[in-house]
């Protein structure tokens, strides 16, 4: 399985923690910057990671910012990218099991990298459970075409 991994300025350490991480667990990583201290906009790398999944570059993506906010924003623009906002396990696995989120991004200042890491995890070992949760993706995916 292929993960796409970006993020800005804010997040790159964190991203590369990730990456790590990712590749010690058998995973391929798609690594998609940024990878310096110097001011980016993330934009950029949420739309980066959004085209590397809607495009089947990578299987998943993960994106990092400050906050997790604005680049999940930017990569939620991407057409059949559901992008979520994660804080913590729950919520990572609550993203892949009932919104059937492809990326899911981190604040690299709200979570500190092991807490990262165990969201990361939670959001892989998780699936989709579909049945009733369908009908609402179907809904999300439905705005974008509207």
């Amino acid at each position: 399985m292929a993960i796409a991994l970006a993020a800005d300025h804010a997040g790159w350490e964190l991203k590369d923690r990730l990456a790590q991480h990712l590749r010690g667990s058998g995973y391929e990583v798609v690594d998609l910057g940024t990878n310096g201290p110097e001011s980016v906009d993330y934009p950029d790398f949420g739309e980066a990671v959004g085209k590397a999944v809607a495009n089947r570059t990578a299987d998943l993506g993960v994106a990092v910012c400050g906050s997790g906010i604005g680049i999940a924003m930017a990569a939620g623009k991407v057409a059949g990218i559901r992008a979520a906002t994660v804080h913590d396990e729950t919520s990572a696995r609550l993203a892949r099991e009932h919104n059937d989120a492809n990326v899911i991004c981190l604040g690299a200042r709200l979570l500190d990298p092991a807490g990262a890491v165990a969201a990361l995890d939670a959001y892989l070992a998780a699936a989709f459970e579909g049945g009733r949760h369908q009908r609402r993706v179907d809904k999300i995916d439905a705005l974008g075409r509207r």
